[in-house]
C-alpha cells in the first residue's frame, strides 16, 4: 500500500501540483484537503483526527500550505487539528507550534528581539491614541511606519504611513494595531531567504511593484541573489528561534546597509524564487518532509 500524505491547503495550485508530482516520484499518495474539511472525533474505535481520505488510516505526514481565516473558534480547532494529529505521532511540517509562533506578527518581533536578532522597532496596541501618537512620534523623527494585521500574509492590509495625513489611514485590523518602523530604501526592495532542515538554501530580491510593497503576490519582481554570510545567519537563527522545519525570512537593508528581519513565514510559497534559483525547491522540501515522516507501521 502507497504512503499517503495530507497536503493541507484551501487552493493548492501550483504548490499543491508540484508537491503531488514530487510525491510520487518517492513513490507517495497526495490527498489535498482543507483545514476546515477536517474534525475531531472523540468515538470508541474511530481515528480522533479525521480529514477526507483519511477516515481508516493515519496520514503518513502532513505538509500544510495553508491555515485559512475565520473566526477564532474555527482558528482553534483548525489549530487542534493540527496538534492532535502530531500527538499521534504523525509528523506536521511545519509543527503547528511553529506555524502559531511566525502567524503572530507581535511574537514574531517578541521572540527575534530577545534572541538578539536585528528587527526593526515594533509597538502592538489595541488603543488608537497610543497607535496615533506612536506613528506621529515616529513621523517627527523622520522615520516612516508600516501599519499591518497581526495576522496576514502576502502585503494584504499593510499601509505605509510617510505623513500626518496618512494618520487618517490607520485602521485597525481585529481591533488591533501592529506598527513597525519601516527601514527600507526607496525604491523598495528586500531579500527573500528560503531555509529548509535549518539550512539556507536560496535567496531573491524582491524589487517593489506599483507600490512600495515587494510581495510576489503584490506585483514585486524577483532577482536571483546570491546569499553571503549575513543572510544566511539572520534567516538561519530566525528560523531556529521559531522551530521551524522550513521558513521564508524576509531581509531588510536600510540605507546604512545594515540589516534587518522582517517577517519569518512559517507557511512560504516558493512559486517567485523558484523562477530565479536552478534548484528545485519543492523536490528539497519533500526530501526535508519524508525524513522527517515515521516509517509506516
Amino acid at each position: 500500500m502507497k504512503r499517503r500524505y495530507l497536503i493541507v491547503s484551501d487552493d493548492p495550485g501550483w504548490h499543491g501540483a508540484r508537491l503531488e508530482r514530487a510525491l510520487a516520484r518517492r513513490g507517495g499518495e497526495a490527498v489535498c484537503a482543507s483545514l476546515a474539511q477536517g474534525r475531531l472525533e472523540v468515538v470508541p474505535g474511530r481515528l480522533p483526527v479525521v480529514f477526507p481520505g483519511f477516515a481508516d488510516r493515519l496520514p503518513a505526514g502532513v505538509f500544510v500550505r495553508g491555515i485559512s481565516g475565520g473566526s477564532l473558534e474555527q482558528l482553534i480547532l483548525r489549530l487542534d487539528l493540527l496538534h492532535g494529529l502530531e500527538a499521534l505521532g504523525v509528523k506536521v511540517y511545519n509543527p503547528p507550534r511553529a506555524i502559531e509562533l511566525s502567524v503572530d506578527k507581535g511574537m514574531t518581533s517578541v521572540l527575534l528581539n530577545r534572541a538578539g536578532i536585528p528587527t526593526p522597532p515594533t509597538w502592538v496596541t489595541q488603543d488608537l491614541a497610543e497607535a496615533a501618537a506612536i506613528v506621529q512620534e515616529e513621523l517627527r523623527q523622520g522615520h516612516w511606519v508600516v501599519s499591518k494585521p497581526l495576522f496576514g500574509s502576502q502585503g494584504e492590509g499593510v499601509e505605509l504611513h510617510t505623513h500626518l495625513d496618512s494618520l487618517r489611514a490607520l485602521v485597525p485590523a481585529g481591533g488591533v494595531y501592529y506598527l513597525q518602523r519601516y527601514v527600507g530604501q526607496q525604491p523598495a526592495w528586500d531579500f527573500r531567504v528560503f531555509v529548509v532542515a535549518g539550512r539556507a538554501v536560496a535567496a531573491m530580491v524582491r524589487r517593489g511593484g506599483a507600490d512600495w510593497r515587494t510581495n510576489v503576490a503584490q506585483g514585486g519582481r524577483p532577482e536571483p541573489a546570491a546569499l553571503d554570510d549575513s543572510l544566511i545567519r539572520l534567516a538561519q537563527d530566525s528560523a531556529r528561534v521559531l522551530l521551524m522545519d522550513y521558513a521564508g525570512v524576509d531581509i531588510m537593508e536600510d540605507a546604512q546597509g545594515r540589516r534587518w528581519v522582517i517577517e519569518v513565514n512559517g507557511i512560504p510559497a516558493w512559486k517567485g524564487l523558484q523562477s530565479v534559483c536552478d534548484l528545485d525547491l519543492t523536490q528539497i522540501l519533500v526530501d526535508d518532509f519524508l525524513r522527517r515522516c515515521a516509517p509506516a507501521a
